[in-house]
């Protein structure tokens, strides 16, 4: 098929519009880690594809390990674990949220910090889990979708249900059924298994890395390049980490393939376990020992970049009879990016201070300038070029090398981005046919606290011929607020929901209860959450949350309202 290739220059158009549109996220889940079969589905599809590592995630992605499989996901300020027959999607994924529902099966999560204003949540179909400080975190939905189980090694994270929320602290697991958290049994935490050993030794990569030097902490995939590569002080350039064990020819962006993610357009997935943060983050140098990479200041904060590299329009390629071609070189130190998709001028002011040492004039002069054909840049011989068919169809770029005469490529002229429709392996994800979870999981509606994106509700859909609207349906929205009923009538709600099916009898003043593993009887208040009633008169709703120190769970009456989410 004859597949024509226009230059990308038009493209300046959307560049200058982009203020009036929302900027792209800063940041993006990755997909770091697989073992075993592994499915993915991109946000919107209903195609469901084998996950491949470094893949960009975004909300409405959703992934699927089968039974022996695992992978690691960082999302956010989060590393999430997933164990076998596991259902994960993503329901938001940007600057400042990250949210997953969990439809089924196991997820553990080492949460490294979280800013103030960062939403973490793990949303089921019994309840909405709120991390709210730093720690491990265990969540495991049972085959069936009644039962969530939630443990917390260290940290703080609340729980929500119908209009009931419980505050879990270190040590403590429990395990909810229904929506209202009503129906509960509490355990001590079960001992480490092969799963978490697994998920500490990731952690370890963690403890002591040698890149966080040298690279801000917000760079994602940077832990990956301690075990990769070394790094050295080039002139010119500073620390630059110089990868180790690559063949003779390899250039950036040569071993992997181009994908299509929305809102990005025409996004990199390199092969390298290290190649995240050295395809998305900071600069490529030629150094004396090879292809070396550049990062941005440490101590600001990165913005994710799809790839940073400048195409070269396809007029005088033709790497083929009928094929024109497209080609690629990376961006070198102090060289403006300029993204191909709408973006105002502060995120392009942004996107470049933090991935590279660069003037903001320069940024400006080229941000006002459509004009990107006559810059000089360093790394221009250092060319890639495959057929467009291979380019659109999210081929192996390696396998689809094509020789481009010299002339040709200094002739041919510079483009933010090729202006190729993505055929359907690119628009899926790239990957061949993968597994694809029961009808009835997928289907399992949510409990959650905070809205998702739109793209993820339409995920949600049984089916793809569903609106938003319908697949709305399957989100059960909570909302919570502190109570203002007096302390005896919200000590006497507590009785009620720790697990009654029959009339509840009133809430001791304190009797401990053993730490066992065992359903809740009637009238039973959870033996953390036991409260001591002073004979005082009641006190301001802001200071009653919990009368003992050592309350370890606390329950909360909240007002909840129900309606759309859109």
């Amino acid at each position: 098929m004859h597949i024509r290739f226009l230059l990308a220059l038009a493209g300046a158009a959307l560049f200058h519009s982009g203020a009036a549109l929302a900027d792209p996220p800063a940041r993006v889940a990755r997909l770091a880690y697989v073992a075993g079969p592994v499915s993915f589905s991109a946000a919107g599809a209903d195609d469901w594809q084998t996950a491949g590592i470094n893949r960009p995630l975004v909300a409405g992605d959703r992934l699927w390990t089968a039974a022996g499989a695992r992978d690691e996901v960082q999302a956010g300020p989060a590393a999430v674990r997933m164990g076998g027959e596991t259902l994960v999607t993503l329901l938001n994924a940007d600057d400042t949220k990250t949210q997953l529902q969990l439809s089924q099966g196991r997820l553990n999560l080492r949460v490294r910090q979280l800013r103030p204003d960062e939403v973490l949540e793990v949303d089921t179909p019994n309840l909405a889990f709120s991390i709210r400080k730093p720690g491990h975190y265990r969540l495991q939905v049972d085959a069936s979708g009644n039962a969530t189980e939630v443990a917390v090694v260290d940290g703080q994270g609340e729980a929500y249900g119908d209009n009931t929320s419980y505050l879990v602290d270190p040590g403590q697991a429990y395990r909810f059924t229904g929506t209202g958290l009503q129906d509960f049994s509490v355990s001590q935490l079960p001992p480490a298994d092969d799963f978490d050993r697994w998920a500490a030794q990731r952690d370890r990569r963690l403890e002591h890395p040698v890149a966080a030097r040298y690279v801000s902490s917000d760079v994602v995939g940077y832990e990956d390049l301690d075990d990769n590569g070394d790094w050295r002080d080039v002139p010119g350039y500073g620390n630059v980490w110089v990868p180790t064990h690559v063949a003779s020819d390899w250039a950036p962006y040569r071993d992997g393939h181009w994908a299509w993610v929305d809102p990005w357009g025409w996004t990199w997935v390199d092969d390298a376990p290290w190649g995240f943060a050295v395809s998305h983050y900071g600069r490529w140098a030629q150094t004396p020992a090879g292809w070396g990479w550049v990062p941005g200041p440490v101590v600001q904060r990165p913005v994710y970049a799809p790839a940073l590299v400048v195409f070269l329009g396809a007029a005088t390629l033709m790497v083929g009879q009928r094929d024109p071609g497209v080609a690629w070189f990376p961006l070198g130190p102090r060289e403006v990016y300029r993204p191909a998709y709408r973006a105002s001028q502060v995120y392009v002011t942004n996107i470049n201070t933090s991935n590279t040492v660069i003037n903001k004039t320069q940024i400006t002069n080229v941000y006002n300038n459509v004009n990107i054909t006559n810059v000089r840049y360093v790394n221009r011989q250092a060319v890639t070029a495959v057929p467009a068919r291979a380019f659109a169809q999210a081929q192996p770029v390696r396998q689809n090398v094509a020789r481009v005469a010299p002339q040709a490529l200094a002739a041919a002229p510079l483009a933010a981005a090729p202006s190729l429709k993505p055929q359907r392996p690119a628009a899926l994800g790239g990957g061949q046919g993968g597994a694809r979870p029961a009808p009835a999981i997928l289907a399992r509606p949510v409990v959650a606290k905070t809205a998702p994106a739109e793209a993820a509700v339409r995920s949600m859909a049984p089916k793809p011929a569903q609106g938003v609207a319908q697949a709305a349906a399957n989100v059960h929205m909570v909302r919570a607020a502190r109570p203002t009923m007096p302390m005896p009538a919200a000590a006497q709600q507590l009785a009620q929901k720790g697990g009654a099916h029959g009339p509840a009898a009133a809430a001791p003043a304190s009797t401990p209860l053993p730490l066992a593993a065992r359903p809740m009887k009637p009238g039973e208040i959870p033996p953390q959450a036991l409260l001591r009633w002073p004979a005082t008169p009641a006190q301001p709703a802001h200071a009653r949350e919990c009368i003992r120190p050592s309350c370890n769970m606390r329950r909360r009456n909240r007002g909840r309202r129900r309606g759309s989410i859109l």
